[in-house]
């Protein structure tokens, strides 16, 4: 019976450790920091042509309409990502359990008997 448990512990940890070798979080976060920054380029080109214009052109309403769907797209992002790293640290505490109960820190219950 222990046997079984060892084992189903083990193949739960390598389930997990599966899971945890590609992050989600950071690509969510880096959408967010790459539409932020794009949000501030555009939106100050935006605000340049409605500064240097005597009647606003239409660019001007697109690239800050752009603007805002890339700040919205950004904040979404950040706020998903978030999301996902509560999860990755939560499979994680559980890796780490089971890593103690496995005794896989322990280089002597490694050895062979």
């Amino acid at each position: 019976m222990s046997a079984d448990i060892q084992q189903d512990k083990r193949a739960r940890f390598d389930q997990l450790q599966e899971s945890l070798s590609t992050r989600q979080s950071t690509t969510h976060f880096t959408h967010a920091g790459v539409s932020v920054i794009a949000f501030m380029l555009i939106s100050g080109a935006a605000g340049k042509l409605f500064y240097d214009s005597l009647r606003t052109p239409l660019l001007a309403w697109g690239a800050a309409l752009l603007a805002l769907g890339l700040l919205a797209y950004g904040f979404l992002s950040y706020r998903k990502g978030r999301a996902v790293l509560v999860e990755e640290l939560q499979r994680y505490e559980a890796l780490l359990a089971l890593r103690r109960e496995l005794h896989l820190d322990n280089p002597a219950a490694l050895l062979p008997r």
